[in-house]
């Protein structure tokens, strides 16, 4: 049916949305830049930070790039505290690796702060492929980065599922030729039916490999 499973990561892997939003906004204020609440939910759905940064503060040149990038993650990392796994992450992963399935996250995250959070959480061991914002020219929903991963797989994305909680994600995987779990709560699990998801769950507590070979046999 699949044989290897890749995950996004902020919202999938980690539940780490408060500690970015918290840490985007402290950034914003930093540089005299009026972002509501509402508007934050920008960097929520997959965005890459440089894309992230030119949609609030419009062109910038590679060094103003670079260095607002590191006062970012500097922000990220003060925040970054009480950052825990999506609840049943760590039992479906033992599950899946008991299936020998190859495992790899696809992040729209820096290649920095996914590496800080991994080596925190002592994940990093668990994914035979990690693919950043940093090494894809275009951000989801363009399928690069599930492409990239999938390439250093070594395995088809047709035979590749995917697990992603937002809309650009969700159509980024399904671009790619994969399968697709979406990950939210039932308020936002129709948005994700809408891009494309297959199924939806609120996290990996109730999931087990059996259990996605059932869903996906219907």
């Amino acid at each position: 049916m699949f044989s290897g499973v890749v995950f996004d990561f902020d919202g999938v892997i980690v539940d780490s949305h408060p500690a970015h939003a918290r840490a985007w906004q402290r950034f914003f204020d930093s540089v005299g830049t009026t972002v509501s609440g509402e508007q934050l939910q920008f960097v929520l759905d997959g965005r890459k930070r440089d894309e992230i940064l030119r949609h609030f503060m419009g062109e910038l040149d590679a060094d103003q790039l670079v260095e607002y990038g590191h006062r970012k993650e500097r922000f990220f990392h003060d925040e970054a505290a009480q950052v825990r796994t999506i609840d049943g992450l760590l039992g479906f992963l033992q599950d899946l690796e008991n299936e020998q399935l190859a495992l790899a996250i696809a992040s729209s995250g820096s290649r920095s702060r996914v590496d800080f959070l991994l080596d925190r959480l002592d994940l990093k061991k668990r994914f035979r492929v990690v693919v950043t914002g940093d090494e894809v020219q275009q951000g989801k929903p363009h399928p690069a980065v599930f492409l990239k991963a999938a390439q250093q797989l070594g395995v088809h994305s047709s035979q590749l599922m995917a697990f992603e909680d937002a809309v650009s994600g969700v159509q980024a995987a399904r671009s790619a030729g994969m399968m697709c779990v979406g990950i939210a709560q039932p308020d936002r699990a129709s948005m994700l039916v809408d891009a494309g998801a297959n199924y939806v769950v609120p996290d990996f507590a109730s999931l087990s490999y059996s259990k996605l070979r059932e869903i996906f046999a219907q």
